[in-house]
């Protein structure tokens, strides 16, 4: 039995004397190794907050007072001192524990989490809350250097510091920046630079004596300044060092300090927790720290699938067939190479949507703009707007954070920028604020916008030649994981555009099925074929402009219609079908309509869930024999 063993609630923590805690932490970085080794996870970032965890919990009275763990990639160590180390192993798995923070899972997540940068205004509004209700407790933003990029903390900042009616009505907010010098992969943009700026005693010493001089030179207030300026050591340090940021927004700036010094981090929370006042600290930490492995390469180890305790090596299954991420990547590179306008855009993912080898073979047309997808998708706006053809690979659950930008940054002016929406449809175990259900519907409704699903991979191919011949905003849409394994083109060729194509033909019924699921439908007409019930499966392959002749067409000969879909129903694909028949003004018809429901779908296997909620071939197969049956 270990120290772990006993802890149950914070409660439990805090009886554990002082000279145990690092044992404690030990223990923890072992138990979150294990699991993750084993039903993967984001490692490396919440091994790297351990200390920041246990110190949290251990000086403050959670529930009571809230803490809010941006993103919640680093909150593992939180599950597990707050109720769930006996469900630790069924982390991300169907029915066990989140891989981020729910606020439906337990009482001790203050915040529901999963996208960067939220943490900051969440913790502020919860603040205010309190003040308004009089009950005084105190709430804890953590979040990262990464999340920092994001123009939503700085949002969050500049309230949080604001004093409209005075100094009394200071916000009583704790942020605590986990500054560990990454995001997803390494962190970009002058504000990484800045907070990263250190400087050693001596350094900090001929500082002073030049910076010194030249303040007592200034004529008049010269001297005053001096003095307000080494009024103490760690004004001083503030003054050069990254406190000058956050003193702007009104912020009370300790640190940096170490993350990894439990006693340290405990006495400093011990003192600020005092003060009601909005208060950051900046602890700096190491991300994977305890495991040699994360610590050497904490870009894979953000977010891990299974591997080797001993040696770190991923236990996956060799793969030989790519994924739709890596052929999209090395088809960019490809037709970078003919075409000099191409430039590619991504938030902070080069690695995670497949734009590592671009980077790296035209780094002058690449573009890592931090965890700002609102900012990401304007910039290409311009880059447009000047001629260029810019790619922006956003997945599809972060690309909803930048939906305005699209709207009347992009496609009012109907330029040219194509989004390659990676992770469209269930992603699996990260869950419901990963799951890519909503950009069909989302974007479908915006004019001017072209939206395409690949059939396979050599189709994907195909569409991005499509798109960057076309004038005008486009969308490509592609699931995570490994793609069919088709024979690829060398030279991939534009398809016609709006033009969907037949591939297999039956008078019972006919099946539309757009992107990912194209090889489920034909799975399912195979299995009616066995029955005796003979389909047309239609590759739509554009949701806009839709292939209304070929449709319409159909529907009259076959009135027996399924469309299938990796989407919410709700104003998805099968609506678009649906309305295009109905304006046609077609009555006499049946339809089925397979998407994922009016509710936010949870986290486990992809396979498990499509099957779970009918996108698999058994399921296709029994709606469309429902309709031979009305």
């Amino acid at each position: 039995m270990g120290f772990l063993d006993n802890i149950d609630s914070p409660a439990d923590l805090k009886k554990i004397p002082r000279s145990d805690l690092p044992a404690l932490a030990e223990e923890i970085r072992r138990r979150i190794v294990e699991v993750v080794s084993s039903t993967g996870g984001h490692l490396a970032s919440s091994l790297g907050a351990v200390e920041l965890a246990m110190a949290i919990h251990y000086v403050f009275d959670i529930p009571r007072d809230s803490v809010i763990w941006d993103v919640g990639h680093q909150a593992y160590a939180h599950k597990l001192l707050t109720g769930r180390r006996d469900r630790f192993s069924t982390l991300r798995q169907h029915g066990g524990v989140s891989g981020f923070t729910r606020m439906s899972e337990s009482p001790y997540d203050a915040f529901t989490t999963g996208h960067s940068s939220t943490s900051i205004s969440a913790g502020l509004g919860m603040a205010c809350a309190q003040k308004l209700k009089n009950e005084p407790a105190k709430v804890i933003a953590v979040i990262g250097d990464g999340s920092l990029t994001a123009g939503l903390a700085y949002e969050g900042l500049n309230q949080a510091g604001d004093t409209p009616n005075g100094k009394d009505e200071k916000k009583d907010l704790i942020v605590i920046l986990n500054d560990n010098d990454m995001s997803i992969a390494e962190n970009v943009g002058a504000l990484s630079s800045f907070l990263s700026r250190t400087l050693s005693a001596k350094r900090l010493q001929d500082l002073r004596k030049e910076l010194g001089g030249f303040l007592k030179s200034l004529p008049k207030f010269g001297d005053d300044i001096y003095q307000l300026a080494k009024r103490s050591e760690e004004s001083f340090k503030a003054f050069i060092t990254p406190g000058m940021l956050f003193e702007a927004f009104n912020f009370t700036y300790f640190g940096p300090i170490n993350g990894h010094r439990l006693g340290h981090l405990i006495d400093i929370l011990n003192n600020i927790k005092h003060l009601n006042e909005p208060v950051l600290l900046h602890v700096m930490t190491r991300k994977g720290k305890g495991y040699a492995p994360a610590e050497k390469n904490p870009v894979y180890f953000h977010g891990c699938s299974s591997f080797e305790i001993e040696t770190g090596t991923c236990m996956s299954r060799p793969k030989t067939v790519p994924s739709y991420t890596e052929v999209f990547g090395k088809t960019l590179v490809e037709l970078a190479a003919a075409d000099n306008r191409i430039v590619a855009v991504t938030a902070a993912m080069p690695e995670g949507t497949g734009l590592a080898e671009f980077g790296k073979q035209y780094p002058e047309r690449f573009f890592d703009v931090g965890i700002a997808e609102q900012h990401g998708v304007t910039f290409a706006a311009g880059m447009a707007a000047k001629g260029m053809r810019p790619v922006v690979a956003i997945y599809s659950t972060f690309l909803q954070r930048a939906y305005d930008q699209i709207l009347h940054d992009v496609c009012l002016e109907n330029l040219p920028v194509i989004f390659a929406i990676d992770r469209g449809g269930i992603v699996g175990e990260d869950g419901p604020t990963h799951h890519g259900l909503f950009d069909l519907s989302f974007l479908r409704s915006i004019p001017n916008m072209t939206i395409m699903a690949p059939k396979d991979e050599n189709e994907l191919r195909s569409m991005m030649v499509t798109a960057l011949l076309h004038d005008g905003p486009s969308a490509i849409r592609y699931p995570r994981g490994s793609a069919l394994g088709v024979p690829l083109d060398p030279k991939p060729s534009p398809l016609p555009l709006g033009r969907a194509e037949v591939l297999r033909q039956g008078d019972d019924v006919v099946i539309f099925a757009f992107g990912g699921t194209v090889v489920e439908a034909l799975k399912a007409a195979e299995l009616l074929h066995q029955e005796g019930v003979n389909a047309t499966v239609v590759n739509s392959r554009f949701l806009k402009p839709m292939d209304t002749d070929l449709l319409q067409s159909l529907c009259r000969d076959i009135p027996r219609i399924v469309t299938v879909e990796e989407n919410v129903r709700q104003g998805g694909f099968g609506s678009a079908v649906l309305e295009t028949i109905t304006d046609a003004g077609l009555k006499d018809f049946c339809i089925q309509r397979i998407g994922l429901p009016d509710r936010f779908i949870e986290h486990g296997a992809q396979k498990l869930l499509r099957t779970r909620y009918g996108l698999d071939a058994e399921s296709i197969a029994t709606a469309a024999k429902s309709l031979l049956a009305t």
